[in-house]
């Protein structure tokens, strides 16, 4: 539970009784579609989801990392989230921040390649990611890798200049 973890939190109160006291639990709302979100455990990360709603993901700062690539196991619960499929959303309208009270999230891109916006919060340095935009970073991130992977594997032009050179000098009489 949240409020165990000490995570400050924004949106409604409620008061739950731990240990015999009396603490208060700030509810998370969806900064999309104002829906509860549901905090659920991927590996050792807890993250908090638009469960039934629009199927939004919030990671607190430095979680999205260790979850963007395909190769993270921990990340697959979160591709799979239950949304309302009737549920449409305003894109143009400027979303609050679901831990700091008051904080608009802003839109950017998420890598060079300018695939995938996502929201981000200026304060806490959350992200906001609707749902399949999870799903897009993990492949984008997977080619990028394979990019990477042919391109340092690649023959480099002094050699491809050296075996032209060997096949022309073979086709002279």
């Amino acid at each position: 539970m949240k409020a165990a973890s000490g995570r400050a939190q924004a949106g409604c109160k409620s008061q739950i009784r731990m240990r015999g006291m009396l603490c208060e639990l700030q509810i998370m709302k969806c900064p999309a579609c104002f829906n509860e979100l549901t905090e659920i455990q991927v590996g050792n990360l807890a993250v908090d989801v638009c469960q039934g709603g629009c199927g939004g993901i919030w990671f607190d700062a430095f979680e999205l990392q260790q979850v963007d690539e395909q190769d993270e196991a921990a990340g697959e619960p979160l591709l799979h989230i239950q949304r309302h499929e009737q549920l449409v959303l305003d894109p143009s309208r400027k979303r609050e921040c679901p831990r700091c009270p008051g904080a608009k999230l802003h839109r950017h891109f998420f890598s060079a390649k300018r695939r995938v916006e996502v929201d981000q919060c200026p304060n806490c340095g959350g992200y906001w990611l609707d749902a399949g935009e999870l799903a897009m970073i993990r492949a984008e991130t997977s080619q990028v890798a394979v990019a990477d992977q042919v391109r340092h594997s690649s023959i480099s032009a002094d050699v491809i200049r050296y075996l032209y050179r060997l096949r022309t000098e073979q086709r002279r009489p």
